[in-house]
């Protein structure tokens, strides 16, 4: 099987300091409940640039090399933006079970991101549950996907490259 194989269903995650303890509890949640998971850091609780960590996670699922990202920073906002720069992907913010459901059913996003100061560890668990739970169902959802896909194609000028 190719490398590029085994990385499929797996799990890739990353946080800034701000996120650090919620990402370590959910990493290690889903590593219990039997989930293979990477974890790209940070690793410290030093100072480090939420858009730094967000691009590594982004871009290794933006490469196919995981089909599902979870970024956790304080509000969870910046990662998404930093997230969504990358073609290819699509990162959902979500602080709630409609949004972490919908966010792949509606959106087909590969990312979830969460704010480490808006939502405590019992709630973060549901959202991740229901995220992965969720599978995209197309439908009247498919055309607005393949749009989103299209304008993310018209301003793709070149390969993701490392900054």
């Amino acid at each position: 099987m190719s490398d590029a194989n085994e990385k499929r269903g797996k799990i890739v995650m990353g946080s800034d300091h701000f996120g650090l303890p919620l990402k370590n509890m959910l990493r290690d949640y889903l590593r219990d409940k039997g989930y293979d998971v990477d974890d790209l850091g940070t690793t410290s609780a030093e100072p480090v640039d939420y858009p730094d960590i967000g691009l590594m996670v982004a871009e290794t699922v933006g490469q196919g090399r995981y089909d599902r990202g979870v970024l956790i920073c304080g509000t969870g906002a910046g990662m998404a933006i930093v997230a969504n720069k990358i073609p290819g992907v699509r990162a959902v913010c979500a602080h709630d079970p409609y949004t972490a459901e919908r966010a792949r059913a509606s959106n087909d996003a590969q990312i979830i991101t969460m704010g480490s100061e808006v939502v405590g560890p019992a709630v973060a668990k549901k959202l991740i549950d229901l995220w992965l739970a969720s599978e995209f169902q197309g439908g009247r959802s498919s055309p607005k996907v393949a749009k989103i896909a299209r304008i993310d194609e018209r301003y793709r000028h070149a390969p993701a490259q490392r900054i």
